[in-house]
Order: structure tokens, then C-alpha cells, then sequence
């Protein structure tokens, strides 16, 4: 598999790609992160990524705020290698190194790479994806919620956990026993036409693709409405489906075991995706 990366502005081979054992985020997990997916050589809605990062960063008081303007020449480093072709792209920031001199500007670690393809089997969009329900919680209280840290390990279980079971993707619940969102994804749900997906209060994260689903939907003139969820809507609906920026706008066929509709991919979750692709091929210029 080809990867390239990028460390504080410099180019190296994967292979050779290091960081120090004293860094914040090995340590300590202090960091931040992006995974974003390129088309042609081109991320999509890269500015709203960087800023995301630059401002969770901010709110979670740390002393020095990522530059986008830097961690963009990072991540424009490996894309230059990745050429004209699609990718996945990955920019991981974190506090720095531990052993500072006394006195001196703390500095950040700055890590983008960049590896072909990355996308979900095309098999998976036609006949759609099955869930299930996490064992775990995500509570408002956590001041690490809605930001994608480096602290991923309870992520990675719920996945495991899910894949283990046949299933793409676990969804969270919040402390009300509410949907929150999935492992890795926005969630979403369409009844009579209507989608509904849970508000930013939930706790949940600020979804790059979440938004831009959101802004398709109004142009398509399909009404949305942000507000809390429980498991048993997701299976009362009509269509279920998850975003991210590797999955784009994903079907789901069952939750929980529970069939979702007539158990196949359903007409707004059609016109989404299709309405993304077409956003993608504006932005990106992506065939």
C-alpha cells in the first residue's frame, strides 16, 4: 500500500515516519485529528476540517491553537504526492513534546498522510448496511465529546464489537438513553419524507459530511428536523443512514436486528447521496 507523510512540513517515507516517545499524544493521548477523503488529488470541504480541529483545540484550552493555514501546507504536502487520484487523508495534531526546554513555546506536532483508496465495497451502498447498539455511553459531561481526539480506544471497541457481530457500525447512546451518533458516523433517520437527525447538543460531533447533508437536504427542498432520537424511531423509520467523509451518505437495512422499512435503500437516502456526489464533483472536480 502506498502512504505518504508529512511531519512539521517535512516529506518522509512511511516506513521512517517517527515521532517522539515524549510526545503528548503518545503519553498522554493529548491530541487531534481529521480523516478526510480526497478526490483527484483534492479534499473535500478541507477548510471546515481545519477549522474544526483549530477550534476544538481552542475549546479544550490548550495553549497553543493549530494554524490552519500550517496544518493545510501539511496536509497539501502528502496530496501532492498522492497526485490526481482519490485517498484517504489523515492530519493528526498533537500537544507536542513533553520534554521542552524550561521556558520555551511549546510546540505542536503536526502529522498528515495520505494512502490510496480507503473507500467502503460499492456492494454495501446497493443492498445497505446493518447496526447495532454500543454496551457504552457517551455523556455530555465528558469534555472530550464532540471532538475527535486521539483518545480513540472506547471507539475502536464499540467497532470491533460491531464487526465481530456482522455488523458496519455501533451506535452510541447518550446518558437519556437517546441516539447519539455512531462510532465513526453522523446518524440519520427519514419518516414521511421528513429527515431527522440528532441536534448538536446531543453530544455529538460537528459532522463535516453531517453539515453538508443538511445543506443538500434544504436545496432538495426535504425538510429536516434536529431533535433527540431513540432507538426504537431509528427502527419505526422509513430509512436510516450514516455519514462520514470516507463513507459519504450510507444506507442502513437494519439496526439492532430490527429490519429498517422494506429492508433495501430508500428514495431520500438515494437522492442525498446522489446530490453529495454531485456537490463532490463541483468542489473537487471528481469524474
Amino acid at each position: 500500500m502506498t502512504e505518504w507523510v508529512c511531519i512539521n512540513g517535512e516529506l518522509r517515507p512511511a516506513e521512517s515516519a517517527s515521532v517522539s516517545v515524549f510526545d503528548a499524544g503518545f503519553m498522554q493521548g493529548v491530541g487531534l485529528f481529521e480523516t478526510m477523503r480526497a478526490y483527484r488529488g483534492r479534499v473535500f470541504r478541507l477548510e471546515q476540517h481545519l477549522d474544526r480541529l483549530a477550534a476544538s483545540a481552542r475549546t479544550l484550552g490548550w495553549s497553543v491553537i493549530p494554524d490552519p493555514e500550517e496544518t493545510g501546507a501539511n496536509v497539501a504536502r502528502v496530496l501532492t504526492e498522492l497526485g490526481a487520484q482519490d485517498g484517504r487523508v489523515r492530519l493528526t495534531v498533537t500537544s507536542g513534546s513533553l520534554r521542552g526546554a524550561a521556558g520555551a513555546e511549546p510546540e505542536l506536532t503536526i502529522v498528515a498522510s495520505a494512502t490510496l483508496g480507503g473507500t467502503y465495497a460499492a456492494e454495501l451502498y446497493e443492498r445497505g448496511a446493518t447496526v447495532v447498539v454500543s454496551r457504552y455511553r457517551q455523556s455530555r459531561f465528558d469534555p472530550t465529546v464532540g471532538h475527535k481526539t486521539t483518545s480513540y480506544f472506547a471507539r475502536l471497541a464499540a467497532l470491533r464489537g460491531a464487526h465481530a457481530a456482522g455488523a458496519l457500525e455501533a451506535l452510541w447512546l447518550d446518558d437519556n438513553g437517546q441516539v447519539a451518533e455512531g462510532a465513526v458516523s453522523s446518524v440519520f433517520a427519514v419518516r414521511g419524507g421528513r429527515v431527522h437527525t440528532p441536534a448538536l447538543d446531543t453530544p455529538i460531533l460537528p459532522g463535516i459530511t453531517r453539515a453538508a447533508v443538511l445543506e443538500l437536504a434544504a436545496e432538495l427542498e426535504v425538510m429536516v428536523e434536529e431533535r433527540a432520537l431513540a432507538v426504537g424511531d431509528l427502527c419505526a423509520a422509513e430509512e436510516v443512514f450514516l455519514t462520514n467523509s470516507m463513507m459519504e451518505v450510507m444506507p442502513v437495512v437494519s439496526v439492532g436486528g430490527e429490519r429498517i422499512g422494506a429492508g433495501r435503500p430508500g428514495e431520500v437516502t438515494r437522492r442525498l447521496a446522489q446530490a453529495y456526489a454531485r456537490r463532490v464533483r463541483e468542489e473537487c472536480g471528481h469524474d
